[in-house]
């Protein structure tokens, strides 16, 4: 079948977008030695900006959004990719200036496919998706970093979140005392099912403060909002301590000083899900799949077909999701 139905965003006027549902052919794909039958997808922040035309993520338009994707191998150029293989695509280019996984096919470099790992199903991939990914690497740049589990309590922002929620559940299944940082109560008891032993309130974390150094209470935190949060939160590092940025929900900037550093020895670990080599997302992505297997997934995930996608993107950008989007290009 060359035709096939996809999300597509048009811009129809100067800077106004719309996406829909339309009926599209595989000639129009990109080139790439992998055409790939799309089975599920997940929704992410940056899709929500591809979707509302944001230039940063996405350059030209018509446009077929979706950073992840995992499916079925119909044509391949590539003989370490068979056909009928099940594979991976989270990053890259996809769905940012390549056609993504909103759309029932897609065509891509085999330098861009994992295989699915074994003990996971499609549909868990995409559960956890690039967030799943990017939370998995957070973990595992803190316990690089020497974190232990006698070390002490590990903080999580935006905890609520795709990254957040995961990373509360992984840290939970490896035996960590997880503090979970929000501004949704209604989310709470979500947050203690995936193992959070306590909740706070965001608001603690995201004023600024002239305050040097806080209180030494945090052994390593997770992070997903920058700006202000991100500087108290280092603040708050024990001696030594570590925290893993991975996002910009408060601001790509923050205001910050090299006390906590010089003084506590704290470490600020970058993390990238996107450009990572292939090699460390198979990696991370085998530990998804065996010892860091969270639990209730189901519980924090919604599934959704490509007809309910635009009020799904909607509710991502305006910062009112909780967990993560399963997109099913079966339905």
């Amino acid at each position: 079948m060359s035709q096939y139905k996809a999300y597509e965003v048009v811009e129809v006027t100067d800077k106004q977008y719309q996406g829909s549902v339309v009926e599209k052919s595989e000639d129009d794909l990109s080139d790439g030695e992998l055409l790939i039958e799309v089975l599920y997808s997940s929704l992410n922040y940056k899709d929500a900006l591809s979707a509302s035309g944001n230039r940063g993520v996405t350059r030209h338009y018509p446009h077929v959004p979706g950073i992840d994707a995992v499916g079925t191998i119909l044509d391949s150029e590539n003989p370490q990719f068979p056909k009928g293989q099940v594979v991976l695509v989270t990053g890259y280019d996809l769905g940012m200036n390549t056609s993504g996984g909103f759309g029932q096919r897609i065509r891509v470099p085999a330098s861009w496919a994992a295989s699915l790992p074994s003990g996971m199903d499609p549909a868990t991939s995409m559960r956890l998706g690039t967030a799943g990914l990017t939370a998995g690497l957070c973990v595992d740049a803190l316990l690089k970093n020497g974190l232990q589990v006698d070390h002490g309590e590990v903080l999580v922002t935006g905890s609520t979140g795709g990254v957040g929620i995961i990373a509360v559940g992984i840290l939970a299944k490896l035996g960590f005392q997880v503090v979970a940082s929000t501004g949704k109560p209604e989310a709470v008891q979500l947050l203690k099912t995936m193992g959070a032993s306590e909740i706070i309130d965001r608001h603690e974390f995201g004023e600024p403060s002239s305050r040097p150094l806080l209180a030494e209470r945090w052994a390593a935190a997770v992070d997903v909002v920058g700006g202000d949060t991100l500087f108290n939160v280092i603040k708050g590092l024990k001696y030594g301590g570590s925290v893993a940025a991975c996002g910009l929900v408060q601001s790509p900037m923050f205001q910050a000083s090299v006390l906590p550093f010089i003084l506590r020895g704290v470490n600020l670990l970058g993390v990238d899900s996107v450009e990572l080599p292939l090699i460390e997302k198979e990696r991370i992505w085998s530990k998804l799949a065996g010892d860091w297997k969270v639990g209730a997934l189901d519980q924090v995930c919604t599934e959704i077909g490509l007809d309910q996608l635009e009020a799904s993107l909607a509710t991502i950008l305006s910062g009112g999701a909780i967990g993560r989007f399963l997109l099913n290009l079966q339905r």
